[in-house]
């Protein structure tokens, strides 16, 4: 078995979805990804969605003056869970933030201090994740094939900007995880 707490990150409608505006043209991969990395994690596994606030603050007012559409409630539609891991999701944290990294998710990564990351999108929510769990000294292992960015460039580039935290961030495969290479 696999060590530190799988993290899934945002695997929701909103970013399945090819007609949505925010829609992860590669998400079908990225899933495949997670799909292959679930039952190595066991019950160490926490799915977050990424859920609009009741009533927006500071940047975040233009932010959604930007997307409108995404002002709904976190029991709509587009924020549930894709089919596929929604009865998978025994641990899900919602946070009105990109980055995840809440107190909860720090106390659930605290008995192993390892982090594993996958989802989407890479060049979001999942650097805003990273970033300040790594600076929290938390080992962070982002899987490059179970991630999807806005698009493909996106995606690289993340990648390249997370790699550059190394040792404290090491992007890896799921294949390297699996085989224990990471």
């Amino acid at each position: 078995m696999t060590t530190g707490l799988l993290t899934v990150i945002d695997m929701q409608r909103v970013f399945a979805d090819p007609d949505s505006p925010w829609a992860a043209p590669r998400f079908a991969e990225a899933a495949a990804g997670v799909r292959r990395l679930l039952p190595a994690f066991g019950d160490r596994v926490t799915f977050t969605r990424f859920v609009a606030p009741a009533r927006p603050d500071g940047a975040w007012r233009a932010y959604y003056e930007q997307w409108p559409f995404a002002l709904q409630p976190p029991d709509a539609e587009l924020w549930q869970l894709t089919d596929e891991f929604a009865d998978r999701a025994r641990q899900v944290l919602d946070a009105t933030t990109f980055g995840k990294w809440t107190p909860e998710l720090a106390r659930r990564a605290a008995p192993e201090g390892r982090l594993v990351l996958a989802g989407v999108s890479t060049d979001c929510c999942v650097l805003s994740t990273a970033l300040p769990a790594a600076d929290a000294g938390v080992e962070v292992l982002v899987v490059a094939d179970a991630c999807a960015g806005a698009d493909d460039d996106a995606h690289a580039k993340a990648l390249h900007v997370l790699d550059l935290y190394r040792p404290l961030i090491r992007v890896t495969t799921v294949a390297e995880l699996l085989e224990g290479t990471t």
